[in-house]
């Protein structure tokens, strides 16, 4: 049987975990997680990360494995993680790897441009910039560095503009010119399967996922976690609101309500991201059924994962809209 990269994909709340749980138990094999912030260990609740049961029915693989000072990027995950689908493929015809990292997941089955990792150096002083001059100066930086990127940027996006400028200052070059978006071939077949609700089912989900979270101790662990939030680890959809209740910015239930309202807004930018790919073939969570059905075509034909008129082969499954309503 041909080696087979299942991607189990979709936006955060869906229910990847639960449904990649079951894949990987039915196809006996590990699961490898493309969740850039689970990767951090002593932030799960926070994370959603797969609970202790969860990780002993199934071998998981970058979940809780760096310590909130590491620094780590996709050129770094694309790296461990086709090393580590190298090893286990002669173990396993299928693997499954399954999150909501949009650029994770594109490293793995795509690749990403070589940009340099940058040294200390460079990184401290960029952040020291970002921390006392302001996101504009760095900003204005940029438009002089890389115009063209500076044009495509989102500018309310710190990160984006730390990392571009982080880079120009790196090579003198601009981050742009390093930006080839060229596509590396893969050992292995990739199949993508999207996991899709209806917009008021999904945020009904990511709000109840919420409320769970403030049950199960996401206070008590942001308070554990305060002393480190300058660290890009935290920079992060939950622990972000949690520090401004602390700091006095919100009360607790104006602070519960932005978590859920930017965890919504961050998956519409999730699905915005994976509609642009045609390759994913969409499904319901709870179809089980259709989708098991799917992978078992898709593991036993000789066609590519793309029919000749560029569509998948798989059923025609109705996406929510996206639009600008929280």
């Amino acid at each position: 049987m041909k080696k087979t990269l299942l991607v189990l994909l979709g936006p955060t709340g869906v229910g990847k975990t639960a449904l990649s749980l079951q894949l990987a138990e039915r196809l006996q094999c590990p699961i490898l997680s493309a969740d850039s912030r689970q990767l951090y260990r002593d932030m799960p609740i926070g994370t959603a990360a797969p609970t202790p049961e969860e990780l002993s029915r199934v071998r998981h693989y970058f979940v809780g494995t760096l310590d909130l000072t590491d620094y780590y990027s996709a050129a770094r995950y694309e790296e461990e993680a086709i090393a580590l689908l190298d090893r286990l493929f002669t173990q396993h015809d299928t693997l499954l790897l399954t999150g909501g990292s949009m650029m994770y997941i594109d490293a793995v089955c795509n690749g990403i441009d070589e940009i340099p990792t940058i040294n200390d150096e460079v990184r401290n002083q960029t952040i020291h910039d970002y921390k006392h001059l302001g996101l504009e100066a760095l900003l204005k930086e940029l438009a002089l560095r890389d115009p063209v990127f500076y044009e495509q940027v989102d500018r309310k996006n710190p990160k984006r503009v730390i990392h571009a400028l982080e880079i120009c200052r790196m090579t003198g070059c601009t981050y742009s010119s390093l930006r080839t978006h060229s596509r590396k071939e893969r050992p292995f077949e990739r199949v993508k399967i999207g996991l899709s609700l209806p917009r008021e089912e999904l945020y009904r989900r990511i709000n109840g996922r919420v409320d769970e979270m403030m049950r199960n101790g996401l206070e008590a662990e942001a308070r554990r976690l305060y002393p480190f939030r300058s660290l890009n680890s935290l920079n992060t959809l939950g622990y972000k609101e949690m520090f401004a209740y602390f700091e006095g910015t919100y009360d607790l239930p104006t602070a519960i309500e932005k978590i859920k309202r930017n965890t919504r807004i961050y998956s519409r930018k999730q699905m915005t991201w994976f509609k642009r790919d045609n390759t994913i073939a969409w499904f319901s969570p709870e179809d089980m059924n259709g989708i098991w059905a799917y992978i078992e075509r898709k593991l036993h034909e000789s066609d590519p994962q793309i029919s000749a008129d560029g569509r998948p082969n798989a059923p025609d499954v109705r996406l929510p809209e996206c639009d600008e309503r929280p």
